[in-house]
């Protein structure tokens, strides 16, 4: 997605780089590197309020959940994966079976 307006940082970036910016998971000079672009850029800004109302959506409704190790685990393993451009399977990532707690 592009505006087709020139910017400083490309909406390619902006758009890549969206969810570490949402979460805070970025230094602070690329924070404010993707503030100014909003200011400039409403197709993004657009859709930087449309992620950030969905993530707090999903926050509501499911942030007491816990979330099992396991599946963590796997979870931050993929993004591990993408993040270094290496292929990602296609299989789903779920959690494991429950095990009954023993007394």
């Amino acid at each position: 997605m592009s505006c087709g307006e020139p910017h400083e940082t490309d909406c390619s970036e902006i758009l890549d780089h969206l969810y570490e910016f949402l979460d805070r998971e970025m230094p602070d000079a690329d924070c404010t590197k993707f503030e100014h672009h909003f200011e400039e850029c409403s197709p993004c800004l657009e859709k930087y309020g449309l992620e950030q109302a969905v993530k707090k959506l999903v926050k509501r409704c499911c942030g007491q959940d816990d979330v099992p190790t396991d599946l963590r685990a796997k979870v931050m393993g993929r993004i591990d994966l993408i993040r270094s451009g290496q292929a990602v399977p296609d299989q789903e990532v779920t959690a494991s079976p429950a095990t009954p707690q023993e007394s």
